[in-house]
């Protein structure tokens, strides 16, 4: 057998003999792709085993996560720490080759992913970064950023919304290293493609500025290099390459929903295997097989691994700061110094903290060349821009604002590939409402642990005359719900602060700023200290303590004048702003008790926005003032003053639970 058909048998008996020891899986893609990928693996990706996260390799999204089966096996050949143990022990507990990809697990793995639709938009924030950084430190006789982003989908991602978002950016943008392979086997998982899908998507991507090519054979390896070679010549437009596949290829319900998500079992995964010509025990791999791999690939990534090395050593000694620079940014060394600027911010300092972000933003970008700033249309408004500087654009690829358009959901979801791709801290919002458009994508930043940040405006019912549609009542009980997340939504300039330096220094999860647009006024006790532990006291009782009072944002400003009122009446209060209820979760049991002693159950929380969690915190004897209902149109000062968020509603409260 001819060493390229032999290897491709190979890879799809491990997929049909790792899916099938699981009893789970998906063996439909993996059989029908695997010419495909071994085609771009084998032939015409770049990328080293033995340095698996080299910055200039080339990048693979399997956005079609649930075919993982089919990666792992093309890692494991590839030489990856991904062992024959690790692809029998497929999908189960412990293991390192879970049922979707996952990126912080699995030596290799490039993205996480699995939900439909996303990893277009990753992969376009790979190649975005790539250029963004080419643009920045490439020099004459120096093309020390110089890779592609490839990416497999299938027909399911084609239908989902969020994949057309990120593909009209991209060819908006003429990211010509983005290459992504579309598997189309014409079957979902209930049925034909045709039930539900009919368009041309041909000419969909040649409408929105991308090449296309069409494969009409998946099998034929000779004409997928050809389509892959004339993708990377094109150097504006992304590349599409339509390959006509076979879903299932091989098995005896190939063609149907049937092999889509079910194991093929012994009988059938046998019988598949021999219409290969492969007639070996489970789990076999010819010794031709890993030779032909480390004949192709391996020696091709580790050659073009040292030559880059010598390359960027060189680069070093031409440009020694700008090769620092870059190195400490794809080591993610961002930080952010608020020494200077909150001398700005003194005690009676009145403005929004929107207006407030804007200056940490300028600051983010003067001690950090690499920042990014952006937002889904609305920068204007949710005072994102960095001033001085291009929009990245085709006219600038240095450009340091993002102009994502109004596609939230693509917008952070080429976010976490921009981080993924390492080199870049990014950061883009919008309102806080519209976070429930990209909730799906910020989840997958949470999954990989990816420090992107999100600055979110208008954030209660304080949003005034637009009414109910941009008041957001429940996306602060939201974005707390979800693991491995900052949410911080601070009560002034001060606090503000604080949480961007918490946000450009974070490395291992993403940040939710959450910001007013009316003015609010700086305090006398804020500060950074105090938004680093979550919650801390920024009113201390006077004498003896009644009742404490929780507040975040705005709202502790109006705590603070309450506690003022309630003083005159002899009932001395202790106001704790809570910026952030994640960090005071991580503190130990000393320092909560200081804050919010167990013996004083007289507690009101102060939140425009759903109750919802408030009760872990002011417990069953305490109340809560909070927003259970739809906002109003009207002046801002008016809807606050008809929800009850006046000092005499906080004196009220308090007088009835003590």
């Amino acid at each position: 057998m001819e060493t390229s058909n032999l290897s491709i048998a190979a890879i799809r008996a491990l997929g049909i003999d790792a899916i099938n020891k699981a009893n789970s899986g998906h063996p439909g893609m993996v059989l029908g792709s695997a010419p495909a990928v071994y085609t771009l693996f084998t032939k015409e990706m770049n990328f080293y085993h033995k340095q698996a996260k080299w910055f200039n390799r080339d990048r693979f999204v399997l956005a079609s996560g649930h075919a993982s089966a089919l990666l792992y096996t093309m890692l494991h050949l590839s030489g990856y720490q991904i062992s024959m143990d690790d692809l029998k022990n497929f999908r189960q507990w412990g293991s390192i080759t879970p049922g979707h990809p996952e990126c912080n697990l699995t030596d290799g793995v490039d993205a996480s992913s699995g939900p439909l639709g996303q990893g277009i938009p990753m992969a376009a924030g790979m190649a975005l970064a790539e250029k963004f950084l080419a643009a920045k430190y490439n020099r004459d006789g120096y093309d020390i950023v110089d890779h592609y982003t490839f990416a497999l989908c299938g027909d399911g991602d084609m239908q989902e919304g969020v994949t057309y978002e990120a593909a009209s950016l991209a060819g908006h943008l003429s990211l010509g290293k983005l290459i992504v392979l579309y598997d189309a086997n014409q079957v979902t998982l209930d049925g034909p493609l045709s039930m539900s899908f009919s368009e041309d998507v041909k000419k969909r991507y040649e409408a929105i500025g991308w090449q296309v090519i069409n494969v009409k054979d998946g099998n034929n390896i000779n004409d997928i290099q050809k389509a892959i070679r004339k993708g990377k010549k094109e150097l504006y437009k992304p590349t599409l390459i339509i390959v006509n596949t076979v879903i299932g290829y091989g098995s005896s319900n190939q063609g149907t929903n049937k092999v889509h998500g079910s194991p093929l079992g012994k009988e059938d995964g046998r019988n598949a295997k021999l219409s290969y010509g492969f007639d070996h025990e489970e789990f076999y791999v010819p010794e031709e097989v890993y030779d032909d791999f480390a004949n192709s690939c391996i020696k091709r990534g580790k050659n073009r691994y040292n030559k880059w090395q010598r390359l960027f050593k060189n680069y070093e000694k031409e440009f020694p700061e700008l090769a620092q620079e870059l190195k400490d940014a794809i080591d993610g060394k961002y930080s952010l110094d608020i020494e200077e600027i909150i001398q700005n911010y003194k005690p009676g300092f009145n403005d929004a903290t929107r207006n407030t972000s804007l200056q940490l933003i300028q600051e983010a970008a003067k001690q950090n060349p690499t920042f990014m700033s952006g937002t889904a249309d609305l920068a204007c408004s949710t005072k994102t821009e960095i001033a001085n500087e291009n929009a990245f654009s085709v006219e600038n690829y240095d450009g340091r604002n993002l102009v994502f358009g109004i596609r939230e959901f693509a917008m952070v979801a080429m976010m976490n590939g921009i981080t993924l791709h390492t080199g870049i801290k990014v950061s883009a919002g919008g309102f806080l409402v519209f976070s429930d458009y990209f909730k799906a994508a910020l989840r997958m930043s949470c999954l990989m642990e990816l420090p992107i940040i999100i600055p979110l405006s208008h954030d209660s019912i304080a949003v005034g005359e637009d009414g109910p549609t941009h008041q957001p009542i429940e996306q602060l009980v939201m974005l707390r719900s979800l693991p491995n997340i900052r949410v911080l939504r601070p009560a002034d300039a001060i606090e503000t602060a604080a949480a961007w330096k918490l946000a450009i220094e974070s490395t291992n999860k993403p940040t939710a700023l959450i910001l007013t647009r009316q003015n609010v006024t700086t305090m006398e006790n804020t500060s950074y200290e105090g938004v680093s532990r979550g919650a801390y006291i920024v009113g201390k009782e006077v004498d003896h303590l009644d009742a404490i009072i929780i507040a975040t944002g705005s709202e502790v400003n109006l705590a603070m004048k309450a506690k003022a009122a309630l003083l005159e009446e002899n009932i001395d209060v202790r106001v704790v702003s809570m910026p952030s209820m994640e960090l005071f979760e991580e503190q130990d049991k000393a320092y909560k008790e200081s804050i919010l002693p167990n013996d004083v159950r007289a507690r009101l929380a102060i939140e425009m926005a759903s109750d919802f969690g408030w009760h872990k915190y002011v417990g069953l004897d305490g109340k809560t003032m909070s927003v259970s209902k739809f906002g109003a149109s009207a002046p801002a000062n008016v809807v606050i003053e008809n929800y009850g968020f006046t000092v005499e509603n906080v004196i009220k409260n308090i007088k009835e639970i003590l």
